[in-house]
């Protein structure tokens, strides 16, 4: 419930990975089997509407004790296509405010892309764009990963460019795929030089899961440099707390970062003022040995009809008349 005493001037800008939203079909391009009422999941129509009701019950509630509106931005990766991106916008929670989207089919073997939804009321879409990753396996062959996504538009009147992020996982080991991450932070330092060669003042913001944290090698050296800020790299360090869970240690590979314009406070400009993990109790897992972890979908192939394996981040800014 969104409180009317609350500031009128303050805009959230959020961003979740929902963990696997698949939906039930079975698409004959993709690895998405698993995720099929045959599949090993055991993935049917019921457990999927459960998940899109949980997830924009989130979605609906972030910055909800400060701001007075839903996010007005909400970056959203692992969705399988367009159609589970509209049933989370089209939701019981969010059909009221009135949520838009941007997505683009990636070239993900598994078939998962990365989206916006926008707040039509506080975001005017003007541009998008996706840009392919392209990487290699250790064979020389093409190895299929997500794109970035870039949306521009205007947030309460002012232009911002915002990249959605989702680059290659550790599953191969940590330092055997730190050149991948690598070259998605290179990436996406061509679209942002991109977007400042036309405008050196343009605001960005550059949100996503880097399954790195904020001080790692790819966001550290090759991301965030002299005109950005990662507010979230306070974060890792103050509270020791994070987004995910892996082998009982926390990461915050889920992240916000702003363009140092950002930390100019100048009437009628939006400007940043905090960021946070949403991480409220009944997002977490309450007892076991997974305890204060993320309420997860399904841990191995045990469905346990949670959320999702990761909390949402989000920001806050303020624009004053």
């Amino acid at each position: 419930m969104i409180s009317l005493e609350n500031d009128k001037n303050i805009f959230t800008v959020a961003f979740y990975n929902v963990e696997n939203l698949f939906d039930t079909i079975d698409n004959p391009n993709t690895y998405d089997d698993d995720y099929t009422s045959d599949g090993k999941l055991k993935w049917n129509k019921k457990r999927y509407n459960n998940k899109i009701k949980k997830l924009s019950s989130v979605i609906s509630q972030i910055g909800n004790k400060k701001s007075n509106y839903a996010p007005a931005i909400v970056g959203l990766v692992e969705v399988e296509n367009e159609k589970v991106v509209a049933d989370i916008a089209n939701s019981t929670y969010l059909k009221k405010h009135d949520y838009k989207y941007v997505h683009y089919n990636s070239p993900d073997e598994r078939g998962i892309d990365v989206a916006l939804l926008y707040n039509k009321q506080l975001f005017e879409l003007i541009d998008s764009e996706h840009f392919p990753l392209y990487l290699e396996d250790e064979n020389g062959e093409q190895d299929y990963t997500r794109d970035i996504l870039v949306v521009s538009g205007y947030l309460k009147g002012e232009m911002v460019h915002i990249l959605v992020n989702h680059w290659p996982s550790r599953r191969e080991g940590i330092e055997e795929s730190e050149l991948k991450r690598i070259a998605a932070a290179q990436l996406a330092r061509t679209i942002i030089n991109g977007i400042q060669a036309k405008n050196y003042d343009a605001k960005i913001i550059i949100m996503g899961d880097f399954n790195d944290d904020p001080n790692s090698k790819s966001i550290k050296e090759y991301l965030v440099k002299e005109d950005f800020y990662n507010p979230m790299e306070k974060i890792l360090n103050r509270d020791n707390k994070g987004s995910l869970t892996y082998d009982g240690k926390w990461n915050l590979f889920d992240q916000i970062i702003f363009s140092k314009n950002f930390l100019e406070k100048e009437k009628g400009k939006l400007y940043f003022t905090s960021a946070e993990i949403f991480n409220k109790d009944w997002l977490k897992i309450f007892k076991g040995k997974l305890k204060g972890s993320p309420f997860r979908t399904y841990i191995g192939p045990w469905y346990q009809g949670g959320f999702s394996d990761h909390f949402p981040v989000y920001a806050f800014l303020k624009k004053e008349d």
